[in-house]
């Protein structure tokens, strides 16, 4: 989910019924697990494959028995995988209550320990300093606004502790052709503002090549009356309408 879809105070409605239609359509998760090389037992919410769920770990640099916050968890996916990579232990938050809860279900189903919570990119009702690592995949863009979630990074992250986001970045700012959330994407800018040291933004094109080969094959899909393949469906044609225009980034940071 790139961006663009609903404005900020329907979020949580718009997220709730996205993650309720997605618990009944397996098929959906099925193209996403080819695509992004991604075992049947990892639910993505977004799209980062095998690959780059092995570079975020790495930058995040955790030890045995930290605490790692996941930031927009989603259905705990992403968070479960890293925390079961690096010992760490794990706190997941996310805007929707459905999502939580699935989160909730999903680390209950694989026998892994998880706290998953309901919070916001800008208020995750964390304390201050208390997490060892956090890490937001594909979701900074929906903050509102976006200097408020670096911030709140800032504020629980440890010093010394690392951040990790994923994301995309208009090339052009000023192209009207990119969702608006995507224009306003900056994360070296964000994290630097925050008081984050060591910021590195890379870039990850081939990330982006197995993006669109999934976009490629969700734009003909016939989704019948499913919901979640329809949305799917849809969210791939927009994408191919304006395959250029983004990069795909990673970034990695410490707090100061």
């Amino acid at each position: 989910m790139m961006g663009g879809v609903q404005p900020t105070s329907d979020l949580a409605r718009y997220f709730d019924q996205w993650y309720a239609d997605m618990e009944h359509s397996p098929v959906k998760d099925r193209i996403e697990q080819r695509h992004l090389r991604l075992p049947a037992h990892l639910l993505s919410t977004s799209l980062l494959g095998w690959d780059g769920i092995a570079e975020v770990t790495a930058e995040l640099r955790l030890q045995d028995g930290e605490l790692l916050l996941d930031a927009a968890c989603g259905r705990g996916g992403y968070g479960l995988e890293v925390a079961q990579r690096t010992g760490a232990r794990l706190v997941g938050i996310d805007l929707s209550a459905e999502a939580v809860r699935q989160a909730r279900e999903q680390a209950s189903r694989l026998g892994r320990l998880g706290e998953f919570l309901v919070g916001s990119l800008e208020a995750s009702g964390l304390g201050a300093r208390s997490v060892d690592a956090a890490m937001c995949i594909d979701a900074i863009q929906f903050a509102e606004p976006p200097a408020d979630a670096y911030e709140e990074l800032g504020r629980v992250v440890r010093p010394g502790g690392r951040v990790v986001l994923t994301c995309w970045e208009a090339e052009d700012r000023d192209d009207d052709r990119v969702p608006e959330r995507l224009r306003r994407v900056d994360l070296a800018q964000g994290l630097t503002r925050a008081g984050f040291v060591d910021v590195e933004v890379r870039e990850k094109p081939h990330w982006r090549t197995a993006e669109l080969e999934l976009w490629r094959e969700a734009a003909a899909l016939d989704p019948g009356e499913d919901p979640a393949l329809q949305s799917f469906r849809d969210e791939g044609r927009r994408v191919l309408e304006r395959p250029f225009g983004v990069r795909r980034v990673l970034a990695a940071a410490t707090a100061a």
